[in-house]
């Protein structure tokens, strides 16, 4: 009985029990759609966040196990493909099954893809051992068989880059991939017009002291904003999955990451998160995540030569080849371009 109850404990507060009750509207309402289509094409399509992450792992469990009787195959990860989005070529000829993968992403939490599909397995962006990976197969609403056994694991086997084929059986049926839905592109919301003020004073010449050094960004993008730093909420995050770029290099040319390094890519990485509202910048050193940027200088181990990866994270992801630029400059010796203005304000660097 203290189980049940445990259970309930969300229910004991207003936000708790109006998350669950949308959550419960939501699930019926795919519901309804189930078996006439992929559960990962119907989750990719309709783009809400209230049905990824964990929550999309209730939707795989309640729906495809304990409704449909879908089979599953799990999997710690002992060796990985080098081309994930290459893999659904081989998918798509598996006619005679329906597959949904979930990957449960060391950054980016789980994520749900029809395999049959490209475009939705490039999420997964590159694989990593001893991450878990599980296939679900079935026939819609039909019974499955142990063919749908057999084509989990010889699924799982295909993402750990083992060399796997289908039997005859799974290449012939009804399940062909189709085509997903594209949302059409949303109109950007343009920002009010402040309000009119009288002229300026004439601001005087600066001296020789005010010139950006060699190397630096164009005055219009260096120059930092007059107004407070912009948040992340100033406009709205565009809707759609969520993807992750694959890893870019940095080589620190300085000959030592120091503090003042540590300061500009953060303001660098700061402009691009406000220019681009729910998108993320993941950076690692050694294959770790670094969640705070000071541990890189605190180290005392990132010198002249060390490489440091970024990533970028979010939907219509853009500008990815300017940040590299940008952060490559700020790892070298001409760091002191990104940390002009005062501290409260965020450079416009990115238009």
């Amino acid at each position: 009985m203290s189980g049940v109850s445990d259970n309930l404990d969300v229910l004991s507060t207003r936000e708790g029990f109006n998350n669950a009750i949308r959550h419960i509207n939501k699930t019926v309402e795919i519901s309804g759609s189930l078996g006439k289509g992929n559960l990962g094409d119907l989750l990719y399509e309709k783009r809400d966040e209230d049905l990824s992450g964990e929550r999309g792992g209730l939707l795989l469990r309640m729906l495809l196990v304990d409704k449909l009787g879908y089979k599953s195959v799990s999997s710690n990860l002992e060796a990985v493909c080098s081309d994930v989005p290459a893999l659904a070529k081989e998918f798509a000829k598996w006619k005679g099954v329906d597959l949904v993968a979930a990957y449960h992403h060391p950054d980016m939490g789980l994520i749900i893809a029809n395999p049959k599909i490209a475009e939705e397995l490039s999420d997964f962006g590159a694989l990593r051992k001893r991450e878990l990976l599980v296939i679900y197969a079935g026939k819609g609403q039909a019974a499955a068989d142990e063919s749908c056994r057999r084509a989990a694991e010889l699924a799982v086997s295909l993402f750990e880059g083992k060399k796997s084929k289908a039997t005859p059986d799974l290449l012939r049926g009804s399940f062909a991939a189709k085509a997903i839905k594209k949302p059409a592109p949303e109109k950007p919301v343009k920002a009010a017009k402040p309000a009119r003020a009288g002229k300026p004073a004439k601001a005087g010449k600066p001296g020789r002291a005010g010139k950006p050094g060699r190397g630096a960004p164009p005055p219009a993008q260096a120059k930092a904003a007059s107004a407070p730093a912009m948040s992340a909420a100033s406009a709205p995050a565009p809707k759609g999955p969520v993807k992750m770029t694959p890893m870019y290099s940095v080589v620190v040319a300085n000959e030592l990451f120091h503090n003042g390094n540590v300061e500009a890519w953060k303001r660098i990485i700061a402009s691009y998160t406000a220019k681009y509202p729910g998108r993320q910048v993941y950076v690692y050193y050694d294959g770790e995540r670094i969640t705070d940027l000071n541990t890189l200088f605190q180290w005392g181990k990132v010198k002249h030569g060390s490489v440091i990866q970024f990533a970028v994270v979010g939907t219509e992801i853009m500008d990815v080849a300017k940040l590299q630029r940008y952060l490559a400059q700020a790892a070298s010796n001409r760091f002191e371009a990104f940390l002009h203005g005062p501290v409260n304000t965020v450079l416009k660097l990115f238009g």
